[in-house]
This record gives structure tokens, C-alpha cells and sequence, in this order.
């Protein structure tokens, strides 16, 4: 049997026809990553995101694995291109639009309007697609969106700020509008805790932080699911849901565990990033990367890159840099940083390091790295198994 390469080596020999900065794409790590996120999801469908991804054939490559169903998607033009692709016919809008020419085309489409169900937290929503497509309009699949939040204070919120449909009441009450509403269909609901999904639990350097996390996660997520299985009590006395949509990539397993929920949501677990290494009880392996070029050699223990400065939304801080990966054994200067023209590396591995030679990266966030790169490069074992679009290369855009 052979011997498996390095990882930096192996990297290395796979792109050594490529002239960096390029990403590549490990189709085994993505194969695992997909896998693991079914087995976390214990029989629940997983839902695509597809924001966190970017890349048609890797959104094709997840769908294709047993346990994944659906997309969701962070735009609705996203949506409807995807489907006029033909990678999905049940796609879920993640977030609600005010794209009037999309919400147009929706609503021209029957094939598309069967497929795809956009979000709406109040009746001005349904307003908006009305003064878009004027009121008699085929019916339009709506998803009600509830904020997962945590609020153990009145004025304490801890999660992202989404709807305002809190309550059991706060849903009924909606629901009882969008039902009676000509040219609409109340057939999904979502709640998505980020408070838990993307707040990692063991932060790497601080363990106190971790200790603090976690309590809160204990209790926001028992808080949740009674007040979510009341939510969707509330609203299916009152109409059939199709699906009931929850979680992410850090919370798989308890919100899988929810009965009230049908179906869990997953997308940066399929890449890796560097936010999600603060995580107990998964790890997923990096399938995303990006290669810099040492340009440079200020000192001998400082090796310069070209580019890098492929920072990720969100507050702003470190944790939002990408993190040099391989060869192992070099950090990010704390005065310069990841930067648009040059990014200055040092560390051990520094000073082994010649003009021309690789450094590898991983972004912070998932699906964002697609929006400085115009494809991925396939890699299977040592070798490039073929390079294929991102939604930057196939002239997409939906910031």
C-alpha cells in the first residue's frame, strides 16, 4: 500500500500546475463533512444552505448525499436561477425580499412558484409582493419566520435579530392574516437559533468563554423547544405545514431532537471553516482552501504573500481573518494582518519558506471565500479531478 502524502505535500502535488492564488475544493473532506452533518441530522432531512457553499456542483455533490433534501437559499433571484438550473425543486428563501423583478418572475412562473417558498414576520410583507405583482397573482408558497432568540431579561437578547413573532400568541395572530389573505399559501415555518448554531462552544485560547457559552446554550435550548413546539401547535391548529425548519450547523442534534421540527438547516459544515473549530462535539475537515504565493522575504522570520485579504462579515476582530494553515507553524503579523495586496506570514515554518512557494489558508466563513475566487479546483487524493464555477464565476452575484 502507499504511503499517504503530507497534507501540504499532497496539496502541493495536486495544484503544482497552478499558478497560485487559486481554491481548491477536497472532494474526500467535502464527501466526510456531508456525511457527518446526515449522521448528526439522526433522520431528519438536511435543508442545503446555500449561501455557505456558492458553487452549483457542490451544492449538487451535497444534495446527492443520502439525508440531504432542499435548498436554502439566501436570495429569491438565487432561488429561481437555481431552479431554472434544475438542481432543486423544493427551495427554501431563507430571508424576506424586496426584489420586485424576482418577486415578477415568481409569480410568471408555475413551475417555479410550486417550488419556491419565500419568507414573511408580518402582513407588510404579503403588501409588498402585491404592490409588486398586483393582487391577483397565482398562489405563492410563504414560510413564517420565528425569531429563535433567547430573552431570559427584558431587555436582554441574546441571537440574531430576525422577526418580530416570538410567542405562540405572535404566531397565531399572523398566521390568522396570512390565511385569510387572497393569493398565498402558509406551508413552512422557520427558527433559526444562531445563538447556538453558530456560536462555537469551546472557543479556542478561552475556556472561561466557553464555560459561559455553553450555560447559555443549555438553557436557550431548552427554553426553545417548548416555546417552538408551542409555536407550531399554535399554527398547525390552524392550517397543514409542509415543514418546520430549524437549526444549523452547531446545533444539529438538539434541534433534530425537537419533535416539532421536521427538518434541520446545514451548510458551513459541509466546508469547515475556522469559525466552526470551536465546537465540542464535531470537527468538520476543511474543504475549503486558498493558496498565497511567497512573494517577499523581508527578514528571515517573516515570508511575504501576495494578496489574502479575503476577510469575513461580521463584528469585526480577528477571528474574522482567514488563518494560515499549512505548512503548519505560521500565524497572520498582528500590525499588517490578511491585506488586499501583500499578507506577511511568521512563525516557525517562516524561515524554510522561498519565493514561489505556497502558504495554504482557510477562510473564516464558509461560502464567502466564493466571492473572490471565479472557480474551485476539484482535488481527489494527489491530483486535480477538474475545476468548476462559483457563483462569482458564473457571473452571480446576490449580496
Amino acid at each position: 500500500m502507499l504511503k499517504a502524502l503530507p497534507e501540504s505535500r499532497r496539496l502541493d502535488t495536486a495544484t503544482s500546475e497552478l499558478d497560485p492564488p487559486f481554491a481548491v475544493a477536497d472532494l474526500e473532506a467535502f464527501r466526510r463533512n456531508a456525511a457527518d452533518l446526515a449522521r448528526r441530522a439522526a433522520g431528519r432531512p438536511v435543508r442545503v444552505v446555500t449561501k455557505s457553499v456558492r458553487c452549483r456542483e457542490l451544492l449538487r455533490r451535497a444534495l446527492e448525499t443520502p439525508g440531504f433534501a432542499g435548498l436554502m437559499c439566501y436570495s429569491l433571484a438565487e432561488a429561481l436561477w437555481l431552479h431554472a438550473e434544475g438542481l432543486a425543486d423544493d427551495i427554501v428563501v431563507a430571508y424576506p425580499t424586496a426584489d420586485r423583478g424576482a418577486l415578477r418572475a415568481l409569480a410568471a412562473d408555475p413551475a417555479a412558484a410550486a417550488a419556491v417558498t419565500i419568507m414573511v414576520d408580518s402582513v407588510e410583507h404579503l403588501d409588498l409582493v402585491d404592490s409588486a405583482v398586483g393582487r391577483d397573482h397565482p398562489d405563492i408558497r410563504l414560510c413564517l419566520d420565528v425569531d429563535a432568540s433567547w430573552r431570559p431579561l427584558p431587555a436582554l437578547h441574546v441571537g440574531t435579530r430576525r422577526s418580530p413573532v416570538h410567542t405562540a400568541d405572535d404566531a397565531r395572530r399572523l398566521a390568522g392574516s396570512l390565511l385569510r389573505r387572497k393569493g398565498f399559501r402558509l406551508v413552512g415555518l422557520m427558527a433559526y437559533e444562531g445563538q447556538i448554531a453558530g456560536v462555537g462552544d469551546a472557543p479556542p485560547g478561552s475556556p472561561l468563554r466557553g464555560l459561559g457559552v455553553r450555560w447559555m446554550q443549555r438553557r436557550s435550548a431548552a427554553e426553545l423547544a417548548d416555546r417552538r413546539a408551542d409555536i407550531v401547535a399554535a399554527v398547525r391548529a390552524m392550517t397543514e405545514l409542509e415543514f418546520v425548519n430549524g437549526g444549523g450547523t452547531g446545533s444539529i442534534e438538539s434541534t433534530a431532537a425537537e419533535p416539532a421540527v421536521t427538518e434541520v438547516a446545514a451548510g458551513s459544515g459541509l466546508v469547515g471553516p475556522v469559525l466552526f473549530d470551536g465546537y465540542r462535539s464535531f470537527r468538520p475537515d476543511p474543504a475549503l482552501l486558498f493558496a498565497l504565493p511567497v512573494v517577499h522575504r523581508p527578514t528571515e522570520r517573516i515570508a511575504t504573500l501576495f494578496g489574502g485579504g479575503y476577510v469575513a462579515s461580521g463584528p469585526v476582530g480577528p477571528d474574522r481573518a482567514p488563518a494560515p494553515y499549512l505548512p503548519a507553524g505560521l500565524r497572520l503579523t498582528g500590525l499588517e494582518g490578511a491585506g488586499e495586496v501583500q499578507t506577511p506570514v511568521t512563525g516557525t515554518a517562516a524561515r524554510a519558506l522561498r519565493l514561489g512557494d505556497r502558504v495554504w489558508f482557510r477562510h473564516a466563513k464558509a461560502g464567502e471565500l466564493a466571492e473572490r475566487f471565479n472557480e474551485y479546483h476539484l482535488v481527489a487524493g494527489d491530483a486535480v479531478a477538474g475545476s468548476v464555477p462559483t457563483y462569482r464565476g458564473e457571473g452571480r452575484s446576490f449580496g
